[in-house]
Order: C-alpha cells, then structure tokens, then sequence
C-alpha cells in the first residue's frame, strides 16, 4: 500500500466513523418504533422479528448515510468494502439489542451490578430513564462496533 493508499483509507475512516455514529443515533432513536423497542428483547419469536425489523431499519439509514458520503465525497470505497462494514454493523447490532445477550456479557466482564444501575426495582413504581447501566453498555457496544464497521468499510 502506497502512502497515498494508506492516506485515503485512513481519510475514509475518518469521514465514515462519525457518519455512522451519527446514523446510529438517528436510526436508534426516532427510526426505531415503539413496537419495536417494546418487544425486541422478548425472547419469543415475535421478539426476534421486532429485532429484525429493527435492524432493517436501522441499517437503511446507516446504508444510506455511508453511500451518500461515499457518493458526496467520492470516497474510494469499495462495494465489498461497503457490504461488510453494514453487515459487521447489522449483525453486531442485532445480537446486542437482544438484551439478554449484552446481560450475559456484562456478567462475565464483572459488570452484573452495573448493567442494573438505574433500572426500575421490582415491585416498586420507579421512574425509568435513558440513564441505566444497560444502556450505555449497549451505546458503548454499538459504538465499538461502528468503529469496525469504519475500519472494515475504510479498508476491504
């Protein structure tokens, strides 16, 4: 790889990261439905495909954000390139938003008092928020992976 190569891949990442970030916001956020985040966690069928439609959704908008960049400032990314960096992101995002999967994950790095910080105790009336344990282990997950799905889209 010649200087100029590794320039415009690192350039690419740097353009593709916050763009994904800022995909995933919107996508996770006002995208999403409320069906959706009600049942994607059932482990049920049904909760699978509230998953998946999710994710679908999802990975409209951060398809169409990367293409859209791609095309705006003619980044050199490469069909496959583009493909594995949304899948990496699809599938990571999948797999994170069936929430006894990350629960499982906080345990064993040690996190099982954490991934509860803030969520409604039972048997009382709490008031639940944005602001619990599990969340910003799943925003942190999900922004380690769109960090990949960058490199993977900059680089294959």
């Amino acid at each position: 790889m010649t200087g100029l190569d590794t320039l415009a891949t690192a350039v690419t990442f740097a353009a593709t990261l916050p763009a994904l970030l800022v995909a995933h916001n919107v996508a996770d956020h006002w995208v999403q439905t409320e069906a959706q985040a009600a049942h994607k966690g059932q482990r049920s069928t049904a909760g699978r495909l509230a998953c998946l439609r999710h994710v679908a959704s999802y990975t409209l908008v951060t398809a169409g954000t990367v293409a859209l960049l791609w095309w705006l400032l003619d980044l050199p990314i490469t069909l496959l390139g583009f493909v594995a960096g949304q899948l990496v992101s699809a599938v990571t995002h999948y797999w994170a938003d069936r929430p006894h999967n990350l629960a499982r994950l906080a345990r064993l790095c040690g996190k099982r008092t954490f991934v509860t910080f803030g969520a409604p105790r039972p048997g009382r009336d709490d008031n639940p928020s944005l602001g619990t344990g599990a969340y910003a282990l799943d925003q942190s997950w999900h922004g380690l992976w769109l960090g990949v799905a960058a490199l993977v889209t900059a680089v294959a």
